[in-house]
């Protein structure tokens, strides 16, 4: 009878442990949530007042552009021609004296950074005035190896202005006194798509620059003629 009893409590317990686990991760998914919302809140407010017209980039050194996807066929893709042709114009109008093109080259058959170097240099960029960074995968890579690799401490940041915030942050979270500016000639339709996936990126940079610090592909410093 006793057995019977101590079963029954036993059993009792259970359902209300379980509701105790279940709340108990609710409420850290509701935590994580609203860390969240702070966070590409904060990013978005801070970095904002940076973001400048293109006329209104006092000049610096180097632009930056941080690669935006290559098709089969080696033609850029709409917003990653977008950048380089802000870039371009950046170095016409004397705004910059390099442009540093960064982004994915991690098999033989994806180049980035190659075909953004190739588009500079058929737009009448000359070719020591364009720097490829061959392992510019994610924004993180691409500022971390700008001031480690390349000694960049003064930027333009050349993307859509959707990125420019997050990549505002990550930048001059590496010592880099950075500006940005647009390269939006147009909406894109899939613009709600991107804004909605670069604020979980924008939440990911926030780890990444804080808590995790993950190492990209390092090597020895390049002088890339800044100075």
């Amino acid at each position: 009878m006793k057995a019977d009893k101590h079963e029954a409590a036993r059993g009792a317990r259970r359902p209300a442990a379980i509701r105790v686990a279940v709340r108990s991760v609710a409420l850290a998914v509701l935590a994580a949530v609203v860390l969240g919302v702070l966070v590409w809140v904060g990013i978005q407010a801070r970095y904002e007042r940076l973001i400048l017209a293109d006329e209104d980039a006092s000049p610096r050194p180097v632009a930056i552009v941080f690669g935006a996807g290559v098709r089969p066929d080696g033609r850029l893709s709409p917003m990653l021609r977008h950048r380089m042709d802000a870039a371009i114009a950046l170095y016409r109008s004397g705004a910059v004296r390099k442009i540093l093109v960064s982004g994915d080259n991690s098999t033989v058959h994806y180049n980035e950074p190659g075909r953004m170097f190739d588009y500079a240099v058929a737009a009448g960029v000359p070719a020591d005035d364009v720097v490829r960074d061959f392992a510019g995968r994610r924004t993180y890579d691409t500022c971390y190896r700008a001031a480690e690799i390349f000694g960049v401490r003064d930027a333009v940041l050349v993307t859509q202005r959707f990125h420019l915030p997050r990549a505002l942050f990550t930048c001059r979270s590496f010592g880099i006194d950075a500006v940005g500016v647009a390269a939006d000639p147009y909406e894109y339709r899939s613009n709600g798509f991107y804004r909605f996936r670069d604020a979980f990126a924008t939440v990911r940079a926030w780890l990444d620059v804080y808590i995790l610090r993950p190492l990209p592909i390092l090597g020895p410093a390049i002088d890339i003629g800044l100075n």
